[in-house]
């Protein structure tokens, strides 16, 4: 008699779909059983700005998979359930049916937890006003965009890559936005001050009333059927507001079960694998390994959710494939500006104990007697003890999005500042000058090291 693999995912958006994916190829004999919360799987966040400025025709639209692939293949997929409780000594779940509210058992050789994470709701007076939305989910999404039709102005609370994209989104569709950042510059997290004021000094050019360094003290409704918006230095009265202050890991099911980060992600190791042998873990809900520092990071991003969960996937049965780690390399489009970005920032590097050595090139992305030679800027970062490189990010109104992805290669694979300053890189006029303007900014870090090292 075959030992038939069961395996169980809890939570169904991108890595859950990764993992579920490399078990059909992998261990096709498996037993899979998938429970979802929503009735529907894939949807990808970053669309509800591209709605609301309509690039995208329909949220919709922003799905790449549907349960019925699945079910297909032979996938017990059990959209609109609800885990209620995990017992990992007894290897057992207790589920309920959200439809018909009825309770019942199930049991796993194997555990896969994809439960994602939740949009950080800061602690705010008013924050339950019904004028102040969130739009992480498919289901909020859709809210967001019904509630902004009839609506003429928005605030958006929070200055990282959504708040930012919503705050385009709004703009580009007529509204009228406010966008209030705690911290003193936009994306702040990913980036050094001087392109995150970059940012805002284009949100300003664009009709954005941006406030940095500000903290909103309350939500209130006015008596004019608006909201009124309350910070440390003045008020402001809007329409609606929108929620984007961050992720908190998903992870209250394993509580106590398994070792978890100090923000309750869940540690795992090179193979996606918790404390606990038979549960893995991805996406959202899990740490990753942070290739620059060589520690954890919790990193909430749908490039990392996709191979977390294929490396899961991949090992549930048996450890084929180490993870290759994170960068955390992002990107954003911006009002036909691109800024993107790898690896740490100055602060970041310093709170990691790293020795940081930091350079900024500007010049043109290509040649100055090419039409649209458009200004470019890149901030590098390196170890100077070793140095390796750290970190990259770069803004232009041409797209150097690809720029960043050879950074992250370059980090993942021990790079120095040595190795960029004369990378082989294609030239052209029409793309690039003789030195690319990595090669460029290598060379600045170099020059600044005093010269090569010996090889």
């Amino acid at each position: 008699m075959i030992n038939v693999m069961k395996v169980v995912v809890i939570g169904c958006t991108h890595a859950g779909i990764a993992a579920v994916k490399q078990i059909l190829t992998y261990y096709p004999e498996a037993d899979i059983t998938v429970y979802e919360r929503q009735n529907m799987i894939s949807y990808l966040s970053c669309a509800t700005y591209l709605h609301i400025e309509g690039t995208v025709a329909a949220l919709a639209d922003a799905r790449y998979a549907e349960p019925e692939e699945f079910v297909k293949q032979g996938v017990q997929m059990k959209t609109d359930f609800d885990v209620i409780r995990v017992n990992a000594q007894e290897h057992c779940l207790l589920v309920q049916d959200l439809l018909t509210k009825k309770i019942s058992r199930d049991s796993y050789d194997k555990l896969i937890v994809t439960t994602g994470s939740v949009t950080a709701i800061p602690a705010i007076s008013g924050v339950e006003n019904p004028k102040v939305l969130l739009c992480k989910t498919y289901d909020e999404a859709h809210d967001l965009c019904s509630y902004a039709a009839d609506e003429q102005s928005v605030a958006i609370v929070g200055g990282g890559y959504v708040g930012v994209e919503l705050a385009e989104g709004y703009t580009a569709a007529g509204y009228q936005v406010l966008l209030i950042q705690k911290p003193a510059h936009l994306l702040n997290g990913y980036v050094e001050p001087a392109i995150g004021d970059k940012i805002m000094q284009l949100l300003i050019r664009k009709g954005v009333k941006v406030l940095t360094d500000t903290v909103v003290t309350s939500f209130q409704d006015a008596p004019d059927d608006q909201l009124l918006i309350t910070t440390d230095q003045d008020s402001y009265h809007v329409d609606m507001a929108a929620i984007s202050a961050g992720m908190i890991p998903q992870t209250d099911l394993l509580a106590g079960q398994v070792k978890m980060a100090k923000n309750g992600a869940i540690l795992v190791d090179d193979y996606l694998q918790t404390s606990d042998p038979d549960i893995f873990a991805a996406g959202d809900a899990a740490m990753n390994h942070n290739n620059p520092t060589d520690d954890s990071v919790y990193a909430p991003l749908v490039s990392s959710a996709v191979r977390q969960g294929t490396v899961a996937g991949i090992n549930v049965g048996e450890r084929r494939m180490r993870t290759l780690g994170t960068q955390v390399t992002t990107g954003m489009k911006i009002f036909e500006h691109t800024m993107a970005c790898t690896g740490l920032t100055v602060a970041a590097a310093k709170a990691a104990n790293l020795n940081v050595g930091h350079v900024e090139y500007t010049g043109t992305y290509r040649p100055s007697f090419m039409p649209a030679a458009h200004p470019i800027t890149v901030e590098l970062l390196y170890d100077r003890n070793n140095r390796k490189i750290l970190g990259a990010q770069l803004f232009c109104a041409h797209d150097v999005s690809q720029a960043a992805n050879t950074v992250s290669a370059l980090i993942q694979n021990g790079g120095t500042i040595d190795q960029l300053a004369l990378l082989d890189m294609l030239f052209s006029p029409n793309f690039n000058e003789p030195f690319n303007y990595l090669n460029l900014a290598g060379q600045l870090a170099v020059k600044q090291e005093h010269g090569y090292w010996r090889s």
